[in-house]
């Protein structure tokens, strides 16, 4: 996977599911955030936020779950779990281009 394809993948999960009125679970919205913080960032360095903190905790979870992958392996990942998204929501012809 190259780095265009990971960023026209990103590009197309930013607008495709609103634009078609289609809303993804918590479980998908935080798998796609993992995958894309660590492709774009890197390991996830910041201190956990506090219990109550529900959805930040809940991004920095998910986030943390991808440590220690490199940057390519979780552009894959995205890109994997954003083609496999738009199919399962008939949104496949987005898929081209990554």
């Amino acid at each position: 996977m190259s780095k265009e394809q990971f960023e026209a993948a990103a590009a197309v999960v930013k607008t495709a599911f609103k634009e078609a009125g289609k809303s993804l679970s918590n479980d998908e919205l935080l798998a796609l955030y993992g995958w894309f913080k660590q492709a774009s960032v890197g390991d996830n360095t910041t201190e956990k936020p506090g219990m109550f903190s529900f959805e930040a905790k809940a991004k920095w979870e998910s986030w943390n779950k991808c440590k220690g992958k490199s940057q390519e392996v979780a552009q894959g990942e995205y890109i994997k779990i954003a083609k496999e998204l738009l199919t399962k929501y008939g949104l496949d012809a987005k898929i081209q281009g990554f």
